[in-house]
């Protein structure tokens, strides 16, 4: 069959902070597509704000460089999809995966393999892609590069790759260098008997094979990825698998309930670095973006008119974990970020989006360009259940909805279950915990709990100590922020999806009640001062607040309603501490994951694009009392 020997088509999978975004960036570099006097920024193919911010990859990109051979043959075109590491965000993974024909490995020389190394590896060999090994940041003073390859050997055993895959080529980097060799540096080296990532780009254009196809088949492309356009309207970025795509062309446009209509190609765009171009034609195995579908999904076929044949469409991994986001329902609904009305915060509030339908045609958008989402109706009509891989996925959709302008009441985050021969089953993760030998103890208190088992531990002789526990999704739930203050900010701990397991029956992981608001009105440092005993506040002098609000967390394990709006009574006679000073306490300040965190079943979460705050889902301090009361009672 006919091969087109000027391209490649390969993604670069890795567990989170392994390097993946640094050497893409080096990569593109050294390929020349930027002019020397074009001033670069770290992390290039991080475009979006929160991927800046959070230093992690959310969406697949893919970007493009033209690699010249030494030895002077003709130029070929290396397709790149940079993928995210962290397994909240799986679905790109599998997106990225369906676009390639083959995947480098990155793995970090001291960390090893991970939790979602292990996730993008087992997906890319299920789907039979060969994998080069790329052993990153060799430069590490804590690296120990033959132990890191013996495990990723392990880990190749672990999930029954056959003889072909096992047999893959190793390549030794220092990503921040831009330097990559074949020969093994010793530990805690650049690699020496190289300077650049030629033997990189070599070993990419060597085992990462061709595209092939076939002349006489029709056309077929693959929509893998959607963008958006001012002028052009929605892109489909596509791969071309047979035939070819030319700009003006009229091609067969089969959707997911797999009726055809056909439609004109109005723009075929290619990329090159990170910039789109115009082009007049792509061929097989060319990844592209064309314009002209205006309600086309991730998944859909483009093909022959005259002889349409559709392509298997892109099957993800189950949610795990679901959220109710609703319309904003406190008292503060529509006012500025100090509660203190319109007049405070005009050029805020003229954008602000608070009704049912803004809402739910944002998340219809969302549901366009994200495969691991699922969006179902409640009994309520202003609030939806939102099912995703992760908590941080779903964290991330708020926080992207608050920063345009959305207010929103969020739930607590609850598991999804499953219904297996007559039993209830619930999501459990692996978890792999990396803490120092003295944390051990903590850490291992934490997950008995919540109801976590040891599968492994193993001990490297730096003082650190590796252990994996399998333990339900539903006791990581604000795990995160007592595990960083068990391991006093030491411990590094990350996660995957493990399967379902039988249900653990009930977990109790937040021993302390809430500090409840009793009243409306601003905060003052008197009623501070006389409540910071109580437990730990969380608004500062100033605040206003409602009731039902939470302002701190009470230190004992149940509720208390206080009145944090107190002050000081004047009179005209000199008390005896008149000229004693109090120092308040500077309140804890929890951000949008750490208040989902702290939520329990009777509490959510309000965000408005100025502030998050915590309060009961019944405001009414008299209907909770009640409330209890009946729960008690058994009414």
């Amino acid at each position: 069959m006919p091969t087109r020997h000027d391209i490649r088509n390969v993604a670069i999978v890795a567990h989170v902070d392994h390097g993946k975004t640094t050497i893409v960036d080096a990569m593109l570099k050294q390929a020349g597509a930027f002019a020397a006097h074009q001033h670069l920024d770290d992390r290039m193919m991080d475009s979006n704000d929160l991927e800046r911010e959070k230093g992690i990859t959310i969406l697949a990109k893919n970007t493009a460089v033209k690699y010249h051979p030494k030895d002077g043959g003709a130029p070929i075109t290396i397709n790149i999809i940079d993928t995210p590491g962290h397994a909240d965000f799986g679905g790109e993974v599998e997106r990225g995966l369906s676009m390639v024909d083959a995947v480098v490995l990155l793995v970090d020389a001291s960390e090893g393999p991970l939790p979602q190394t292990r996730f993008v590896l087992r997906k890319a060999l299920q789907q039979k892609l060969p994998v080069i090994l790329c052993i990153n940041k060799t430069d590490r003073p804590d690296s120990r590069i033959d132990e890191v390859v013996n495990e990723t050997y392990d880990l190749f055993l672990d999930l029954d790759a056959d003889e072909e895959q096992i047999e893959f080529p190793i390549v030794y980097a220092c990503g921040r260098d831009g330097v990559a060799s074949l020969t093994k540096p010793e530990d805690g080296t650049v690699p020496a008997d190289s300077d650049s990532l030629e033997p990189f780009f070599s070993t990419i254009l060597a085992h990462v094979p061709a595209p092939v196809y076939d002349d006489e088949a029709p056309l077929q492309a693959h929509v893998t990825n959607l963008d958006a356009d001012n002028f052009l309207g929605r892109i489909a970025l596509v791969r071309v698998e047979q035939g070819e795509l030319r700009k003006g062309q009229t091609v067969a446009w089969i959707k997911r309930d797999g009726t055809i209509s056909n439609v004109r190609i109005t723009e075929l765009l290619m990329t090159e670095a990170l910039t789109r171009k115009p082009a007049e034609m792509a061929g097989p195995g060319d990844i592209c973006a064309v314009a002209g579908f205006p309600d086309i999904m991730i998944g859909e076929t483009l093909a022959d008119p005259e002889n349409p044949i559709a392509l298997p469409l892109i099957s993800v991994d189950e949610p795990a974990i679901s959220m109710t986001i609703g319309t904003n329902t406190s008292p503060m609904v529509g006012r500025g970020g100090s509660g203190k009305g319109a007049d405070a915060n005009k050029s805020v509030v003229k954008d602000r989006k608070v009704t049912a339908r803004q809402v739910k045609d944002r998340l219809d958008r969302e549901l366009v360009g994200n495969v691991s989402l699922r969006v179902l109706d409640t009994e309520r009509p202003d609030a939806w259940e939102v099912q995703g891989r992760g908590e941080l996925a779903l964290a991330i959709l708020v926080e992207q909805m608050r920063r345009e302008g959305f207010e929103l009441t969020i739930g607590k985050p609850q598991v999804v279950t499953q219904e297996i021969d007559g039993k209830v089953h619930e999501p459990v993760e692996r978890m792999t915990v990396d803490v120092p030998e003295e944390h051990m103890g903590a850490v291992t208190q934490l997950m008995g709990i919540r109801k976590g088992r040891m599968d492994n531990m193993s001990n490297h002789g730096s003082g650190w100590v590796r252990m994996e526990f399998v333990v339900p999704s539903r006791g990581l739930i604000g795990f995160r922020t007592e595990f960083l203050t068990g391991t006093r900010g030491t411990g590094i701990a990350h996660s995957i999806h493990e399967g379902h397991e039988p249900w653990f029956g009930q977990l109790v992981t937040r021993n302390n009640g809430s500090l409840v608001a009793d009243r409306s009105g601003s905060v003052t440092p008197f009623a501070m001062i006389n409540l910071q005993e109580r437990g730990v506040l969380f608004t500062e002098p100033g605040t206003e607040v409602y009731e039902g609000m939470i302002v701190g967390e009470n230190s004992r394990s149940d509720d208390m309603d206080v009145n944090i709006t107190k002050e000081k009574k004047l009179t005209n006679m000199r008390a005896a501490s008149a000229d004693n000073t109090e120092n308040v306490v500077p309140p804890r300040r929890l951000s949008l994951e750490q208040s989902l965190e702290f939520c329990r079943d009777d509490e959510c979460v309000e965000v408005t694009p100025e502030s998050v705050r915590i309060r009961k889902v019944v405001l009414d301090q008299k209907d909770r009392s009640r409330s209890a009361s009946r729960a008690k009672s058994g009414k």
